[in-house]
């Protein structure tokens, strides 16, 4: 991802994130469910990923280790090739 589409994709997965506080930095390995990221919030965050990078994630993609960490999820936007237009 490049760095516009990174900045991009950490503000929507903020969105999602009840217990991250503002301005606290989101380490790659950070653990999404003690975030806040519940069962309903990552279906909220694949839509908003989906809306905001225009891709639609394949159904291989959607599952539990996909949405464990930020990095877990870039990975699988990488794999697709998407940088959400940014490139």
């Amino acid at each position: 991802m490049t760095t516009l589409a990174t900045e991009r994709f950490d503000e929507v997965l903020r969105r999602h994130l009840k217990y991250l506080p503002a301005g606290e930095p989101l380490a790659p390995d950070a653990d999404l469910r003690s975030l806040g990221l519940d069962s309903m919030a990552a279906v909220d965050l694949l839509f908003d990923i989906e809306d905001s990078f225009d891709i639609v994630l394949p159904d291989e993609a959607l599952v539990e280790q996909t949405f464990t960490t930020p990095a877990a999820l870039r990975g699988v936007l990488d794999e697709l090739g998407q940088d959400g237009g940014a490139s």
